[in-house]
């Protein structure tokens, strides 16, 4: 039989949080973001469950393809743009808006040939400074645009840096609408925590949102907020099964460098995960586990293919018993992504996307 651990999609947990998103900004259309293989997810098995949003939000003209080869004729957004000149002719074939968010860009825009123009998102650096115009640089950029017979429709957006901390978005937001003031287009700048923290702000909905990391149901600002208190709900399940189960002694160790020592009598479970299959190798005893659906925690060293978790609060546990690694157990208890990413002094998007090639995915 095949190694017993699966990773679970959850389409209607998809399904729900996109409507939840949407719930957030009720005037806005909305990008459904799979850019990096939408979240490790994979493409294909979220797009039936995502086909109700407006626009497809991706980086990768390949993934571009892909959703074009699942059938769907909607809006798809390259939101890194164009790397080369020569993407702009995938762009024209396949329909794609994209960002511009430099100089070559638009040069590569005013020499490209093609008989249907472009529609583009003008991209503004409010403050993250990663990519995008300088606000006194953008309305010249804006007017270039316009000028080309290549563009048919300039959108304006940016991106908050600080959406899900407590300093906020209003700094950038007042440098966006006043250097936007009068300029013509429809905008786009809220991502996930945005929109879901600060839609109080008519401008920050505007004519787009671009959820991501809500939709897979991670809450981007934890631990400020859990899944729960946006009304998200788990899309990828991590289950696998005790493998083994061992006794130990008072002063009995756990796995690689003895990290862990028993200071009791401790039943233990050995089970069938590890940083090889994507789990991270950086969670220590003491990260939260469900076995059974019960809550207990990991103990000793994460290897590459095994970990133990404490059977203590599960007396009825041992060999084959189901270990939710994260997301929705049999029972329907809950383990957050977030919750096991900040043992590892990381992000739930790092865990959903560095789920290992090796795990066997099914979708429910």
């Amino acid at each position: 039989m095949p190694r017993p651990i699966l990773a679970t999609i959850h389409a209607e947990a998809l399904r729900h949080n996109l409507a939840r998103m949407r719930s957030a900004a009720p005037d806005a259309k909305v990008w459904a973001v799979v850019k990096a293989n939408a979240y490790g997810h994979g493409i294909e098995r979220v797009y039936d469950a995502l086909r109700a949003a407006d626009g497809f939000a991706l980086l990768d003209l390949q993934e571009a393809e892909r959703v074009r080869a699942l059938g769907w004729r909607g809006p798809i957004l390259l939101l890194e743009g164009a790397f080369e000149a020569r993407d702009l002719e995938l762009c024209s074939r396949l329909g794609l808006w994209h960002v511009v968010h430099c100089d070559e860009q638009i040069e590569w825009l005013a020499a490209h040939k093609t008989q249907v123009p472009h529609r583009v998102f003008l991209k503004m650096n409010s403050g993250m400074n990663r990519l995008g115009f300088a606000p006194q640089r953008y309305r010249a950029a804006w007017a270039r645009l316009d000028a080309l017979p290549q563009v048919e429709e300039i959108s304006l957006m940016t991106h908050f840096s600080d959406a899900d901390g407590p300093r906020g978005i209003l700094h950038q937001l007042r440098v966006f609408v006043e250097t936007t003031r009068d300029l013509s287009g429809e905008r786009s700048l809220a991502n996930s925590a945005a929109a879901l923290r600060h839609s109080d702000e008519p401008a920050v909905r505007s004519d787009w949102i671009r959820p991501g990391i809500a939709v897979y149901g991670s809450a981007p600002d934890y631990p400020g907020h859990d899944i729960a208190h946006w009304g998200l709900q788990p899309t990828m399940t991590l289950a696998t099964r005790v493998l083994a189960v061992q006794q130990l002694l008072p002063g009995d160790t756990v796995g690689y460098g003895s990290s862990f020592t028993a200071d009791a009598p401790l039943r233990i479970g050995v089970v069938a995960c590890g940083y090889a299959d994507g789990y991270p190798r950086h969670c220590s005893t003491g990260t939260p586990v469900l076995v059974d659906g019960v809550r207990t925690r990991l103990v000793g060293r994460v290897s590459m293919d095994m970990i133990a978790v404490d059977l203590t609060p599960v007396p009825h546990a041992g060999f084959g018993s189901e270990v939710t690694m994260w997301g929705r157990a049999a029972n329907g208890a809950v383990l957050s992504i977030d919750e096991v990413a900040a043992s590892a002094g990381t992000l739930g998007y790092e865990l959903m996307c560095a789920l290992a090639q090796r795990v066997p995915v099914v979708v429910d």
